[in-house]
């Protein structure tokens, strides 16, 4: 039998899941891509879908803020994803079926919504073009991309759920934090985070500053934020918080840059 043959390197013999190889920790600091641009995630459901009267607005706001702040859009799906995933779990589509219909939804708004920015450069990006962010950004452009993450069909399932865990608030967050964004911002068309849904309780208390630990203990039965951004912020490496805010309001995005509380900041710790 002959030996088996192995490279040398620091990671020689090892399984790649040892617990113990994880305290090591990594050898160097992690470049950042982008370390100035701020990620704005437009909501499909929060934003687009409401049409000309907030998306004209919202994207003069975004165009003018652009030529002062490095900005990346990012946009959600909205109605037409709940109602494609309606059909797809009638039909008994997989989880990784969904992911792939849902994800043409939030690419067809990012069309869109480039074109709403063209003039003030707004271009549309795909997925393999983030590496090519700082060339763009000392172009002058103003990237805009969908924020479906790219698992596609091999999206594992949620827990007791069809639905893809990993939508276009993980995406924005993913993309983000691999960026090495300077903010994540989540705009959305209610204040902030609340204990319960607001438009259905208008009782309901909004939540100002909490960490994804606390957020997690609380156990809410239902957030404006995807579940899993709070969980992969815990582990984040570059994005230490999340940004919810309501982006119907105008100013709520430039303060939200300037570090300004204008509605949910959930932190890492």
């Amino acid at each position: 039998m002959k030996k088996r043959f192995e490279l040398l390197s620091g990671l020689q013999g090892e399984t790649l899941v040892r617990k113990g190889m994880k305290r090591k920790g990594p050898s160097g600091e992690q470049i950042r891509i982008a370390p100035d641009i701020n990620v704005i995630k437009i909501g499909g459901h929060g934003a687009i879908d409401y049409g000309r009267e907030v998306m004209h607005p919202l994207c003069e706001e975004i165009g003018k803020l652009s030529k002062k702040h490095q900005l990346m859009v990012v946009t959600g799906g909205g109605g037409r994803v709940r109602h494609i995933m309606d059909i797809g779990i009638d039909l008994g589509m997989p989880t990784g079926v969904l992911a792939e219909l849902s994800a043409k939804i939030s690419e067809q708004n990012a069309i869109m919504v480039s074109i709403l920015l063209s003039k003030y450069n707004g271009t549309r990006i795909h997925a393999g073009d983030l590496l090519e962010l700082p060339m763009l950004l000392k172009m002058g452009i103003l990237p805009v991309t969908h924020g479906t993450p790219p698992y596609g069909l091999y999206e594992h399932p949620a827990r007791n759920s069809m639905i893809p865990p990993h939508r276009t608030d993980t995406g924005a967050f993913l993309i983000a934090e691999v960026l090495g964004a300077k903010s994540c911002i989540i705009g959305k068309n209610v204040d902030g985070l609340y204990t319960e849904d607001p438009r259905k309780n208008p009782d309901a208390e909004l939540i100002r500053d909490i960490t994804a630990q606390e957020l997690i203990e609380m156990n809410l039965e239902d957030m404006v934020l995807e579940p899993m951004v709070i969980e992969l912020l815990k582990e984040a490496v570059h994005i230490r918080e999340v940004r919810i805010i309501n982006c119907h309001i105008r100013g709520n995005i430039e303060n939200a840059i300037n570090g300004k509380n204008v509605g949910t900041i959930i932190r890492a710790e």
